[in-house]
């Protein structure tokens, strides 16, 4: 049996951004194999993601992007279960770099716009990776993409 460190834990932590007790366990569980450690983890929050996919998400934010230009904008309703996860920082990052994605790419609808391609991943891998991180089901309800011929 490998020990695990606590460098191991950190680092498994800030690889995939899960609990740190749920890092160990992974550690522990693939005997201190990082890969290894990295897709239980995967797993892990995949099943948490499915679990609360049936859940109503009711509150959330609504979150405006303007082009640098100012001649374009966005604004994208994403809804999660509570408002104390409407008001968390990874959350709310998510949401304005949709709301970025929306007034670049102008999708056609939601189906849309969760095929994108988001910091390397799917919209939809991302937003999953997001409800098994933070444990509540949260959607894209819908958004709006504006243009002007002026600012």
């Amino acid at each position: 049996m490998a020990e695990i460190t606590a460098s191991m834990v950190k680092e498994l932590r800030e690889r995939t951004d899960a609990p740190m007790m749920d890092c160990k366990k992974a550690l522990t569980e693939a005997a201190g194999d990082m890969q290894k450690a990295e897709e239980i983890l995967r797993v892990r929050f995949g099943n948490k993601a499915a679990k609360s996919a049936g859940r109503v998400a009711a509150e959330g934010v609504v979150t405006i992007a303007i082009a640098a230009d100012g001649k374009s904008a966005a604004m994208v309703e994403m809804n999660c279960e509570t408002d104390f996860v409407a008001k968390n920082d990874d959350f709310q990052a998510f949401t304005k770099a949709l709301a970025e994605l929306v007034a670049k790419q102008n999708p056609a609808d939601v189906a849309a716009l969760s095929g994108l391609t988001l910091n390397g991943a799917t919209v939809e891998a991302t937003r999953t990776a997001l409800v098994g991180k933070i444990g509540e089901n949260m959607s894209i309800r819908r958004f709006a993409r504006f243009e002007a011929k002026g600012k």
